[in-house]
């Protein structure tokens, strides 16, 4: 009998009641602790029901738990099989090895429980696989909801639609499946190691035949489930980047196709032996199999393509690529929609006569041509327009709209137009009743003719200020609705409808005007239940306990429009540029949508580099694209509406039917934003940047490249011709290294003109090529792509080829033409001096019939933080010559003499404002003091004297300047132009007969440039 000391303690019971206080606290802390998840899953949902999408919400939902509790399931039940299969398999007398004591306390733990540990076990790892392919939705929402394309590759003669919605989930789930087995190998192995079925350390028999035949039939599966992998990677070969193209080429139809077919019969043979061994129990074929595959998954699948591809293609690549190179031709063009692009002849004219006809027979063409660049006015549009601190322009957008022009017609007219979206950081009130309650939306927007400025050189704004006044007798628009709680880079949350009233601005006489909401945006708070979880939601918990908010107030989140669209459509790219436009007398904002895929057989992946960082397709892969979906956010309300305006394209048709509350026919878009669609520049850049390779059709031209072109290079804003390109590769010549960076391309531009051959102006968005070399030598014109905006001609692409025999001047050679001509880099120098900089607007190239005219717009602004950029002169250039003049009309009729341009300048710019360094003056034109210069006469001086004289009065000018005799800075910049104009007068030129405004005319010397090779 045992002493009392030596009896075992007697276990403690916990009471029902303390496992009870238990629970309740493990319940709260996990409640607590996933509450903001909570309430962020359940605001989101009623952000969706507010927009009347809560069937997108509860679709993707659903799609993700279906995908998820399947695979977990499958997952689970193949676990749970194993591992009974292993308890089943345990022998009854286990080999003792030193582990023995520690598996017994195992086993003493583990045996009376050993379902429920096998089921939790099971569970864990289930949930933790099947989680992983609740992500793979999209590819689901595809899979069951994807259709034909009409098309199959030239490999396997498939449908395309098989490669986009029905290949990408089955490799998923064959992937998922091999992994699923190794893990279900591996923790059957250790299941059978605990039962005793494996014992390592032990003479004889380690491992019982009933283990054996059991990890057999694992790996024969295993083998099974790669044969299938196999199968498809066949269908792969379609996407390879071995060769000279991407796509399945020489070495992989060959050879990796061959090998694919060698080791998917090995993987068979493999699953047979593993089988085969359930009987036998051994290790032999086991071994012989793996060592087999192995060894051909070396040899053919690794070591024989390459021997091809390195012995047999690359000596004779071109001939060998020939016929998988026509195959990515044709695939590429049809993905990114090149196939449709239309070539026409630019049946290019040089002579002068001819070009002045031109300039007289399109006058819509010469009423557009943009003067205003929205890049470099928007500081303009910042300081005259915001009005408030509260207040800011983001960016700026070209669109057009009717306006009256100068002879009193209405026509479309390009515009730059700018919503004056609500600045957070700018609340003078920075409380939270100021932040969420009183500044809650901006207010209006800004719009100017594009084409034309005021005599300051400032836009001309035909919709301005706050409160809104609206222009009348310029444009017909209705804007009774001015406020727009939705915007560009809009943060943060605002209340509406709350107690106290919303502040709209200030009036003159220093009395705030205040507006209470009347829309149906935003989520209406209408219980604590939903207070409480929005202010989980934002960490905020005076949505709890301000009196302002009621049963009637609104919750207005999720205000960046970009935001918006992207989290009802999360499976869409969006075009990086936004623009408002006016409809039913409030503002909203249209979005371009794309639907990609990097999944079209034999198509090449799209060069994406040229794209800004903002645009919804940059740093994704994709060789397909459609400009499938119009979105339209409405700013006061926030309603998103998408509508689908390329019915013709499968996947757009696949996501309609997955969720078909979410996008609208086309015809249902009200004509009032139709008028407004823009072809997306982001797909434009994309398109022309392959283009420039892509219109070759024949394989041997298209690999040798002497027909390719490139996009333009970009001759940026700089005065100094200088790029940050070109200043790089300075720095990298400096250092001794031999790489050259590539130039920037032309970005595309908006231009409003009636196309060679038409009889109407169109609204498109144009880009030129050159020709193609590998260190951007080669600049002049070879071509340009213009893209149809109108609703009749939607996404129309015409190229327009210049002759051969031509060499006519690209951008990069117009820009230095230009900078180049003496007067104008004399006064660009000036400009440049005293507190003012000058900056040059966007190089645009403007095809006349068959004339092609480049125009450029220079800037002044004062170099402050008070900046305000001013049109002082616009630069126009027709073959070799250069002529900068206040206005483009008058430097049309310079340099076209007899033309009578019909342009929409109200008049000719304020001279005296340059003198004035330009930009940030407010100073009327009329309140500055006139100045007369007596020219002495020419008497017997020579050409080279008046040129020293009139370097002399430019340096005498710029000691004036310096001095700030701003009277005598003009005098002597005029009186140097005269010297100048006598001059150009001795040598048979034609001397300029306004020297007194300051413009200048330069014709260059005579080149070949726009003159036949």
């Amino acid at each position: 009998m045992r002493v009392p000391t030596d009896l075992p303690t007697p276990r403690q019971r916990f009471s029902r009641g303390r496992l009870l206080v238990i629970a309740i606290i493990a319940v709260v802390f996990i409640v607590g602790f996933s509450l903001r998840g909570i309430a962020g899953f359940w605001t989101d949902f009623l952000w969706f029901d507010s927009l009347g999408l809560s069937s997108v919400f509860t679709g993707v939902l659903w799609s993700k738990i279906a995908l998820g509790a399947i695979f977990t399931g499958i997952f689970f039940v193949l676990m749970f099989l194993s591992l009974s299969i292993a308890d089943r398999l345990a022998p009854k007398i286990r080999e003792q090895g030193p582990e023995e004591d520690l598996l017994d306390r195992y086993h003493a733990v583990v045996d009376r429980r050993a379902r429920l540990v096998r089921a939790i076990v099971s569970l864990v790892l289930a949930l933790i696989a099947g989680a992983g392919m609740s992500s793979d939705w999209n590819e689901w929402i595809l899979f069951t909801n994807g259709g034909s394309f009409g098309v199959v590759d030239q490999t396997f003669q498939t449908d395309v639609g098989f490669y986009v919605f029905k290949l990408p989930f089955y490799t998923t789930v064959v992937n998922w499946l091999f992994a699923s087995g190794v893990i279900i190998l591996l923790v059957t192995i250790i299941a059978h190691y605990l039962n005793g079925g494996i014992r390592l350390q032990v003479p004889g028999q380690r491992v019982t035949p009933q283990v054996k035949a059991h990890i057999s039939v694992i790996l024969g599966l295993l083998a099974l489930v790669k044969a299938a992998d196999y199968w498809l990677q066949r269908y792969a070969l379609t996407f390879s980047t071995r060769g000279a193209v991407d796509g399945a080429t020489y070495t992989d139809v060959k050879a990796q196709l061959p090998a694919i077919y060698l080791l998917l019969f090995i993987a068979l043979l493999s699953f047979g032996l593993f089988i085969f061994n359930i009987f036998r129990r051994g290790w032999t074929l086991p071994v012989v199999a793996v060592g087999l595959w192995a060894l051909v998954s070396v040899i053919a699948g690794v070591g024989y393509p390459a021997f091809v591809q390195r012995f047999q293609v690359e000596p004779e690549e071109s001939t060998r690529e020939a016929p998988y190179i026509e195959h990515n031709i044709e695939a590429t063009r049809a993905a990114l929609g090149l196939d449709a692009v239309e070539t026409r002849p630019f049946i290019y004219n040089q002579d002068k006569a001819v070009a002045t006809a031109n300039v007289n027979a399109n006058p819509g063409t010469i009423r557009n041509i943009r003067l205003l660049d929205p890049l470099i006015v928007n500081p303009t549009y910042q300081r005259l327009q915001s009005q408030y601190a509260f207040y800011r322009f983001n960016e700026l957008s070209i669109d057009r709209y009717p306006i009256t022009t100068p002879s009193g017609d209405v026509a479309s007219t390009q515009v730059v137009v700018g919503s004056r979206d609500l600045n957070v950081s700018g609340i003078p009130q920075q409380s939270w009743e100021g932040a969420h309650l009183a500044y809650t939306h901006g207010y209006g927007l800004a719009l100017a003719p594009a084409n034309s400025t005021t005599t300051q050189g400032r836009p001309n704004f035909l919709i301005k200020n706050v409160p809104v006044i609206v222009d009348e007798a310029a444009i017909k628009t209705d804007l009774s609705t001015p406020q727009t709680y939705y915007g560009e880079n809009v943060a943060g949350y605002a209340i509406t409808n709350a107690g106290r009233e919303e502040v709209d601005y200030v009036e003159v006489d220093g009395q705030t005007k205040f507006t209470q909401y009347s829309g149906s945006g935003g989520v209406k708070l209408d219980s604590i239940t939903k207070r409480l979880a929005f202010a989980a939601r934002f960490a905020d918990w005076n949505l709890v306990i301000s009196n302002f908010i009621n049963s009637d107030s609104r919750i207005v989140f999720q205000r960046d429009v970009r935001d918006r669209v992207a989290a009802v459509a999360p499976f869409l790219q969006f075009d990086g540029d936004p623009y408002p436009v006016i409809t039913d007398g409030h503002i909203a904002y249209m979005f371009d949508g794309f639907t990609t895929s990097a999944r079209y057989p034999n198509a090449q992946r799209a060069d994406s580099s040229g794209l800004p960082s903002d645009s919804g397709l940059q740093g994704i892969n994709f060789n397909y694209i459609r400009n499938s979906v119009k979105g339209v956010v409405d700013t006061y309300d926030g309603t998103v509406k998408l509508y689908v305006v390329d019915p013709s394209d499968p996947i757009i048709n696949a996501y309609q039917k997955a969720f078909p509350a979410l996008f609208s026919p086309v015809d249902d878009m009200p004509a009032q934003l139709k008028a407004h669609w823009r072809y997306p520049q982001d797909l434009f850049r994309v398109q022309t940047t392959m283009f420039g390779r892509y219109h070759i059709t024949d394989p041997a031209a298209f690999y040798e490249k002497t027909s390719s072109w490139s996009v333009a290079q970009d001759p940026g804003s700089s005065v100094n011709g200088a790029t940050s390109v070109a200043t790089a590769n300075q720095l990298l010549a400096a250092q001794g290294v031999t790489v050259r960076a590539k130039e920037a391309r032309i970005e595309p531009n908006y231009q409003l003109l009636r196309l060679p051959g038409d009889s109407t102006e169109s609204f498109v968005t144009l880009r030129p090529f050159v020709p193609y070399s590998e260190d951007d030598s080669k600049k002049t014109l070879t071509s340009f792509m213009v893209a149809n905006s109108d609703p009749g001609q939607y996404g129309k692409l015409i190229v327009y080829e210049m002759p051969g025999g031509y060499n006519i001047d690209g951008p990069a050679i117009v820009n230095s033409n230009i900078l180049a001509a003496p007067e104008v880099a004399q006064r660009l120098t000036l400009l440049n001096q005293q507190g003012s900089r000058a900056q040059l607007g966007q190089l645009q190239l403007v095809p006349v019939n068959n004339s092609i005219v480049y125009v450029r717009s220079l800037y002044v602004s004062s170099d402050n933080t008070t900046q305000i950029p001013e049109l002082k002169q616009v630069i126009a250039v027709f073959g070799g010559e250069v002529v900068m003049k206040p206005s483009l009309r008058e430097a049309l009729q310079t340099l076209f003499p007899g033309a009578d341009p019909q342009t929409f300048e109200t008049g000719s710019i304020n001279q005296d404002d340059i003198a004035n360094g330009g930009g940030g003056s407010s100073t009327d034109p009329s309140s500055t003091t006139s100045t007369t210069t007596t020219v002495p006469s020419t008497g017997d001086r020579t050409k080279d004297q008046l040129v020293d004289l009139a370097a002399k009065a430019l340096a005498d000018a710029d000691v004036a300047l310096r001095n700030g005799d701003l009277a005598g800075y003009q005098a002597k910049v005029r009186e140097a132009q005269a010297y100048l104009n006598q001059a150009a007068a001795m040598s048979g030129a034609t001397p300029s007969s306004e020297s007194s405004t300051g413009s200048t005319t330069t014709t260059m010397a005579a080149s070949s440039r726009g003159t036949p090779a």
